[in-house]
Protein backbone atom coordinates (compact mmCIF):
# COMPACT_ATOMS: atom_id res chain seq x y z
CA UNK A 1 0.00 0.00 0.00
CA UNK A 2 2.84 2.34 0.80
CA UNK A 3 4.56 1.61 -2.53
CA UNK A 4 1.39 2.47 -4.49
CA UNK A 5 1.02 5.81 -2.71
CA UNK A 6 4.61 6.76 -3.38
CA UNK A 7 4.26 5.88 -7.06
CA UNK A 8 1.14 8.00 -7.31
CA UNK A 9 2.81 10.94 -5.67
CA UNK A 10 5.78 10.65 -8.05
CA UNK A 11 3.64 11.09 -11.18
CA UNK A 12 2.67 14.83 -10.85
CA UNK A 13 6.27 16.15 -10.83
CA UNK A 14 6.97 14.20 -14.05
CA UNK A 15 3.84 15.66 -15.64
CA UNK A 16 4.79 19.20 -14.59
CA UNK A 17 8.02 18.92 -16.59
CA UNK A 18 6.08 19.23 -19.95
CA UNK A 19 3.89 22.37 -19.54
CA UNK A 20 4.24 23.55 -23.19
CA UNK A 21 1.56 22.56 -25.68
CA UNK A 22 2.10 21.60 -29.32
CA UNK A 23 0.78 24.96 -30.58
CA UNK A 24 3.25 26.82 -28.39
CA UNK A 25 6.11 24.72 -29.74
CA UNK A 26 5.05 25.36 -33.35
CA UNK A 27 4.75 29.11 -32.76
CA UNK A 28 8.13 29.20 -31.05
CA UNK A 29 9.73 27.28 -33.92
CA UNK A 30 8.17 29.58 -36.55
CA UNK A 31 9.31 32.86 -34.93
CA UNK A 32 12.27 34.40 -36.84
CA UNK A 33 13.04 37.81 -35.32
CA UNK A 34 16.22 38.18 -37.40
CA UNK A 35 14.40 38.26 -40.76
CA UNK A 36 13.20 41.92 -40.57
CA UNK A 37 16.71 43.03 -39.56
CA UNK A 38 18.28 41.26 -42.54
CA UNK A 39 15.71 42.72 -44.93
CA UNK A 40 16.08 46.28 -43.66
CA UNK A 41 19.88 45.97 -43.62
CA UNK A 42 19.89 44.88 -47.27
CA UNK A 43 17.69 47.79 -48.30
CA UNK A 44 19.79 50.31 -46.39
CA UNK A 45 22.98 48.89 -47.89
CA UNK A 46 21.50 49.03 -51.39
CA UNK A 47 20.49 52.65 -50.81
CA UNK A 48 24.02 53.53 -49.68
CA UNK A 49 25.57 51.88 -52.75
CA UNK A 50 23.19 53.79 -55.02
CA UNK A 51 24.18 57.05 -53.35
CA UNK A 52 27.85 56.15 -53.70
CA UNK A 53 27.27 55.59 -57.42
CA UNK A 54 25.55 58.98 -57.64
CA UNK A 55 28.55 60.56 -55.94
CA UNK A 56 31.01 58.99 -58.40
CA UNK A 57 28.95 60.20 -61.37
CA UNK A 58 28.67 63.68 -59.86
CA UNK A 59 32.40 64.17 -59.31
CA UNK A 60 33.20 62.68 -62.72
CA UNK A 61 30.86 65.15 -64.43
CA UNK A 62 32.24 68.05 -62.39
CA UNK A 63 35.77 67.12 -63.46
CA UNK A 64 34.85 66.66 -67.13
CA UNK A 65 32.82 69.87 -67.33
CA UNK A 66 35.53 71.79 -65.49
CA UNK A 67 38.18 70.72 -68.02
CA UNK A 68 35.77 71.50 -70.87
CA UNK A 69 35.13 75.03 -69.63
CA UNK A 70 38.82 75.70 -69.07
CA UNK A 71 39.59 74.71 -72.66
CA UNK A 72 36.67 76.71 -74.03
CA UNK A 73 37.76 79.84 -72.18
CA UNK A 74 41.34 79.44 -73.38
CA UNK A 75 40.32 78.83 -77.01
CA UNK A 76 37.87 81.75 -77.06
CA UNK A 77 40.47 84.15 -75.68
CA UNK A 78 43.09 82.94 -78.14
CA UNK A 79 40.82 83.20 -81.17
CA UNK A 80 39.43 86.55 -80.03
CA UNK A 81 42.94 88.02 -79.99
CA UNK A 82 43.68 86.62 -83.46
CA UNK A 83 40.35 87.72 -84.92
CA UNK A 84 40.40 91.30 -83.65
CA UNK A 85 44.11 91.56 -84.36
CA UNK A 86 43.64 90.73 -88.05
CA UNK A 87 44.28 93.46 -90.62
CA UNK A 88 40.82 93.25 -92.14
CA UNK A 89 37.83 90.96 -92.49
CA UNK A 90 39.45 89.06 -95.36
CA UNK A 91 42.57 88.45 -93.26
CA UNK A 92 40.39 87.17 -90.40
CA UNK A 93 38.83 84.69 -92.82
CA UNK A 94 42.29 83.30 -93.62
CA UNK A 95 43.03 82.34 -90.00
CA UNK A 96 43.59 78.61 -89.62
CA UNK A 97 44.19 76.06 -86.90
CA UNK A 98 41.71 77.59 -84.45
CA UNK A 99 39.56 75.73 -81.95
CA UNK A 100 36.70 76.57 -79.65
CA UNK A 101 33.09 77.74 -80.01
CA UNK A 102 34.00 81.24 -81.25
CA UNK A 103 36.26 79.82 -83.97
CA UNK A 104 33.56 77.38 -85.11
CA UNK A 105 30.96 80.16 -85.24
CA UNK A 106 33.32 82.31 -87.31
CA UNK A 107 34.18 79.41 -89.62
CA UNK A 108 30.54 78.71 -90.39
CA UNK A 109 30.03 82.42 -91.07
CA UNK A 110 32.99 82.67 -93.46
CA UNK A 111 31.94 79.44 -95.18
CA UNK A 112 28.44 80.80 -95.69
CA UNK A 113 29.74 84.04 -97.21
CA UNK A 114 32.13 82.20 -99.53
CA UNK A 115 29.35 79.89 -100.72
CA UNK A 116 27.02 82.81 -101.31
CA UNK A 117 29.71 84.73 -103.22
CA UNK A 118 30.66 81.75 -105.37
CA UNK A 119 27.08 80.84 -106.16
CA UNK A 120 27.55 77.29 -104.89
CA UNK A 121 24.61 77.30 -102.51
CA UNK A 122 21.83 74.83 -103.15
CA UNK A 123 18.49 76.29 -104.17
CA UNK A 124 16.27 74.84 -101.46
CA UNK A 125 14.38 76.08 -98.42
CA UNK A 126 17.46 75.90 -96.21
CA UNK A 127 19.35 78.34 -98.44
CA UNK A 128 16.52 80.72 -99.28
CA UNK A 129 16.79 84.40 -98.50
CA UNK A 130 19.43 87.03 -99.07
CA UNK A 131 22.99 86.80 -97.79
CA UNK A 132 22.30 88.50 -94.47
CA UNK A 133 19.36 86.23 -93.67
CA UNK A 134 21.36 83.16 -94.64
CA UNK A 135 24.29 84.30 -92.51
CA UNK A 136 22.07 85.02 -89.50
CA UNK A 137 20.41 81.61 -89.78
CA UNK A 138 23.70 79.74 -90.08
CA UNK A 139 25.24 81.58 -87.12
CA UNK A 140 22.17 80.95 -84.98
CA UNK A 141 22.18 77.23 -85.84
CA UNK A 142 25.85 76.90 -84.95
CA UNK A 143 25.32 78.74 -81.67
CA UNK A 144 22.52 76.34 -80.79
CA UNK A 145 24.89 73.41 -81.41
CA UNK A 146 27.47 74.99 -79.14
CA UNK A 147 24.84 75.56 -76.48
CA UNK A 148 23.78 71.93 -76.63
CA UNK A 149 27.41 70.82 -76.17
CA UNK A 150 27.80 73.15 -73.18
CA UNK A 151 24.61 71.88 -71.50
CA UNK A 152 25.38 68.19 -71.95
CA UNK A 153 25.55 66.39 -68.60
CA UNK A 154 23.92 69.18 -66.60
CA UNK A 155 20.56 67.38 -66.54
CA UNK A 156 22.25 64.47 -64.75
CA UNK A 157 23.70 66.81 -62.13
CA UNK A 158 20.29 68.41 -61.61
CA UNK A 159 18.62 65.00 -61.25
CA UNK A 160 21.18 63.74 -58.74
CA UNK A 161 20.96 66.94 -56.72
CA UNK A 162 17.17 66.65 -56.59
CA UNK A 163 16.62 62.98 -55.78
CA UNK A 164 19.65 62.11 -53.61
CA UNK A 165 18.13 63.43 -50.34
CA UNK A 166 14.92 61.50 -50.99
CA UNK A 167 16.82 58.30 -51.77
CA UNK A 168 18.71 58.68 -48.49
CA UNK A 169 15.49 59.42 -46.65
CA UNK A 170 13.91 56.27 -48.07
CA UNK A 171 16.80 54.18 -46.73
CA UNK A 172 16.52 55.89 -43.35
CA UNK A 173 12.77 55.31 -43.04
CA UNK A 174 13.07 51.68 -44.03
CA UNK A 175 15.96 51.13 -41.64
CA UNK A 176 14.05 52.69 -38.74
CA UNK A 177 11.02 50.52 -39.51
CA UNK A 178 13.18 47.39 -39.37
CA UNK A 179 14.88 48.56 -36.19
CA UNK A 180 11.57 49.24 -34.44
CA UNK A 181 10.25 45.84 -35.52
CA UNK A 182 13.30 44.09 -34.09
CA UNK A 183 13.04 46.08 -30.86
CA UNK A 184 9.36 45.15 -30.43
CA UNK A 185 10.16 41.47 -30.93
CA UNK A 186 13.08 41.54 -28.51
CA UNK A 187 10.93 43.26 -25.88
CA UNK A 188 13.70 45.64 -24.83
CA UNK A 189 13.67 49.42 -25.49
CA UNK A 190 16.84 50.40 -23.70
CA UNK A 191 19.18 53.02 -25.17
CA UNK A 192 21.87 50.55 -26.19
CA UNK A 193 19.31 48.54 -28.15
CA UNK A 194 17.64 51.53 -29.86
CA UNK A 195 20.65 53.72 -30.64
CA UNK A 196 22.57 51.24 -32.81
CA UNK A 197 19.97 50.31 -35.48
CA UNK A 198 18.41 53.77 -35.70
CA UNK A 199 21.83 55.45 -35.87
CA UNK A 200 22.85 53.21 -38.78
CA UNK A 201 19.60 54.04 -40.57
CA UNK A 202 20.15 57.79 -40.18
CA UNK A 203 23.49 57.48 -42.00
CA UNK A 204 21.59 57.07 -45.28
CA UNK A 205 20.04 60.54 -44.96
CA UNK A 206 23.43 62.09 -44.18
CA UNK A 207 24.99 60.41 -47.22
CA UNK A 208 22.10 61.55 -49.42
CA UNK A 209 22.63 65.18 -48.38
CA UNK A 210 26.40 64.85 -48.85
CA UNK A 211 25.83 63.62 -52.42
CA UNK A 212 23.23 66.27 -53.28
CA UNK A 213 25.23 69.33 -52.16
CA UNK A 214 28.14 68.99 -54.68
CA UNK A 215 25.70 68.16 -57.49
CA UNK A 216 23.62 71.29 -56.85
CA UNK A 217 26.70 73.51 -56.49
CA UNK A 218 28.24 72.12 -59.68
CA UNK A 219 24.98 72.53 -61.60
CA UNK A 220 24.58 76.16 -60.57
CA UNK A 221 28.23 76.94 -61.31
CA UNK A 222 28.16 75.48 -64.83
CA UNK A 223 24.81 77.10 -65.60
CA UNK A 224 26.39 80.44 -64.75
CA UNK A 225 29.45 79.70 -66.90
CA UNK A 226 27.23 78.67 -69.81
CA UNK A 227 25.41 81.99 -69.62
CA UNK A 228 28.72 83.85 -69.76
CA UNK A 229 29.92 81.86 -72.77
CA UNK A 230 26.56 82.21 -74.50
CA UNK A 231 26.62 85.98 -74.01
CA UNK A 232 30.15 86.08 -75.47
CA UNK A 233 29.08 84.08 -78.53
CA UNK A 234 25.99 86.24 -78.98
CA UNK A 235 28.06 89.43 -78.96
CA UNK A 236 30.62 87.87 -81.27
CA UNK A 237 27.94 86.82 -83.77
CA UNK A 238 26.44 90.34 -83.79
CA UNK A 239 29.87 91.88 -84.39
CA UNK A 240 30.54 89.33 -87.13
CA UNK A 241 27.35 90.30 -88.96
CA UNK A 242 28.22 94.00 -88.67
CA UNK A 243 31.70 93.41 -90.09
CA UNK A 244 30.25 91.34 -92.91
CA UNK A 245 27.78 94.14 -93.63
CA UNK A 246 30.65 96.60 -94.12
CA UNK A 247 32.09 94.31 -96.81
CA UNK A 248 28.66 93.85 -98.43
CA UNK A 249 28.74 90.18 -97.34
CA UNK A 250 31.51 89.42 -99.86
CA UNK A 251 34.51 87.26 -99.07
CA UNK A 252 37.14 86.38 -101.65
CA UNK A 253 37.61 82.68 -102.23
CA UNK A 254 41.19 81.59 -101.54
CA UNK A 255 43.21 81.36 -104.77
CA UNK A 256 45.07 78.09 -105.30
CA UNK A 257 48.10 77.54 -107.53
CA UNK A 258 46.10 75.53 -110.03
CA UNK A 259 43.64 78.39 -110.44
CA UNK A 260 46.22 81.17 -110.49
CA UNK A 261 48.26 79.72 -113.40
CA UNK A 262 46.23 78.69 -116.48
CA UNK A 263 47.15 75.44 -118.16
CA UNK A 264 48.07 75.27 -121.84
CA UNK A 265 47.72 72.33 -124.14
CA UNK A 266 50.21 71.09 -126.70
CA UNK A 267 48.72 73.38 -129.42
CA UNK A 268 49.01 76.41 -127.19
CA UNK A 269 45.26 76.80 -126.70
CA UNK A 270 44.23 77.91 -123.22
CA UNK A 271 41.61 76.00 -121.31
CA UNK A 272 38.90 78.04 -119.60
CA UNK A 273 39.67 78.57 -115.92
CA UNK A 274 37.16 79.49 -113.19
CA UNK A 275 38.25 82.80 -111.66
CA UNK A 276 38.41 83.14 -107.94
CA UNK A 277 36.70 86.52 -107.65
CA UNK A 278 34.88 89.27 -109.52
CA UNK A 279 38.11 91.32 -109.71
CA UNK A 280 39.84 88.59 -111.75
CA UNK A 281 36.92 88.48 -114.18
CA UNK A 282 36.99 92.27 -114.61
CA UNK A 283 40.79 92.27 -115.16
CA UNK A 284 40.47 89.62 -117.84
CA UNK A 285 37.74 91.58 -119.57
CA UNK A 286 39.90 94.70 -119.59
CA UNK A 287 42.78 92.83 -121.21
CA UNK A 288 40.56 91.49 -123.96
Amino acid sequence: MTETTSAATAIPPAANQIPVSGADIASAAGATPAAPEITSALIVDATLWILIGFSVVTWALILIKGIQHLRISQHNRSYGKKFWGAQDFQAAAALEGNKGPAARVADIGFTTLIEADGGTTTHDLEHTGDRQELLDRRLRQQMQKERGALESGLAILATIGSISPFVGLFGTVWGIMGALTSISKSGSASLDVVAGPIGEALVATAVGIAVAVPAVIGYNFFIRRNKVIWAFLDDFAIDFVHLALKTSFLIKRPVSDSVASPRTSGTGAKHPVLKASHEDLQAEGAQI
